[in-house]
């Protein structure tokens, strides 16, 4: 499945990095703390966090995750935008929590 597919099954908001929403899906992690990400997140994968700082782009683009999801209604900072769209890597929004897309996704995706 591809990350377009999941933006419009799942009504995700696109924030930036759109010219990577073909990008395939292979499943997702789900994690605040930016270390866990890199230390176990896979490639192709979605990302589900409420981080909306630049160094989430930085370990997205690390682990070449296809989308980061930002939950909550929370909104990407302006440099996160920018980083996003130079690395090709889609910054996606939700107003769910993160259980609730967790679910979605991995219903989704199984």
């Amino acid at each position: 499945m591809k990350v377009n597919d999941i933006v419009e099954k799942l009504n995700l908001k696109v924030f930036s990095g759109k010219e990577g929403l073909d990008r395939e899906v292979t499943g997702g992690y789900t994690s605040d703390l930016l270390s866990d990400v890199m230390g176990n997140a896979d490639e192709s994968q979605l990302w589900v966090t409420l981080q909306t700082h630049r160094n989430v782009m930085a370990v997205a683009s690390l682990k070449e995750v296809a989308a980061v999801i930002i939950v909550k209604g929370l909104e990407p900072e302006e440099n996160t935008m920018s980083q996003s769209n130079d690395e090709g890597i889609p910054l996606l929004g939700t107003d769910l929590e993160t259980f609730e897309i967790s679910g979605k996704l991995y219903e989704l995706l199984k």
